[in-house]
């Protein structure tokens, strides 16, 4: 069986720990407590894909305005004028409005209409969906477990590589509500580590990534010169 190509996510260091990245056409959640920068992690791995790759990428946001993630992420030293042919951005507000035009189709009708005409209008194939559990909300799912079963094998038929972000409580003992962790291809966790009386740090890890030799390791987070870079867990010492 050849290898799959890989999807990088440009983090420094953690790419290496991914045996490459995530392969293609995975379906991954990304699972985080608040204030973990799960978007901002899921966008940077969008814009550097088009930015060095050319790989065009959607971003939906259930939550955010698109002139609010356009605003946050260039204050994250994201250049959107080096991406703007290959990165397109749909928020809730147009679903919302084109949900009112089509009647009486239902919420996730119109919004897997958009996403399979954005397919076919900029082929793109790599999607973040901000977020999974507002999705969920939205569609008012009367099962959820058989209806998001279908939700994912029909990202799976787009034949793209898929980024979920979802909400984690720091106490959680589960990745999901409904399945969605054994549905998925991979889990990306993102945490808030106390280390001493004044310290927090970030931390990532690959809980599960198929067709992947990866670390199951944590790893801190850090941020800075527009860009996310893992190191080794620092220690409590470190800041004494």
């Amino acid at each position: 069986m050849s290898a799959r190509n890989k999807i990088k996510t440009y983090i420094r260091g953690f790419d290496e720990q991914l045996d490459g990245g995530i392969p293609e056409c995975s379906v991954v959640l990304l699972v985080g407590e608040p204030g973990t920068m799960k978007s901002s992690v899921a966008f940077s791995i969008l814009y550097n894909n088009a930015k060095n790759d050319g790989v065009k990428g959607l971003y939906i946001s259930l939550e955010q305005s698109r002139s609010s993630i356009l605003d946050h992420m260039e204050g994250l030293g994201m250049d959107m004028s080096a991406v703007e042919d290959n990165v397109h951005l749909l928020d809730l507000g147009l679903i919302r409005k084109n949900l009112k035009m089509l009647g009486d189709q239902t919420w996730m009708h119109v919004f897997k209409m958009y996403a399979e005409n954005l397919k076919n209008s900029t082929d793109y194939s790599l999607l973040v969906l901000d977020s999974l559990p507002v999705l969920e909300l939205l569609a008012q799912f009367k099962e959820p477990r058989t209806e998001l079963f279908q939700f994912f094998e029909w990202l799976r038929e787009l034949g793209i590589t898929t980024i979920l972000i979802s909400e984690m409580g720091a106490a959680a003992t589960s990745y999901a509500k409904h399945d969605e962790d054994f549905l998925s291809d991979g889990i990306i966790h993102l945490k808030m580590e106390k280390v001493d009386d004044v310290n927090i740090q970030r931390r990532i890890r690959a809980v599960k990534m198929r067709s992947c030799n990866h670390s199951a390791n944590y790893f801190t987070l850090l941020f800075g010169e527009g860009g996310f870079q893992t190191t080794k867990v620092i220690g409590e010492s470190s800041f004494k």
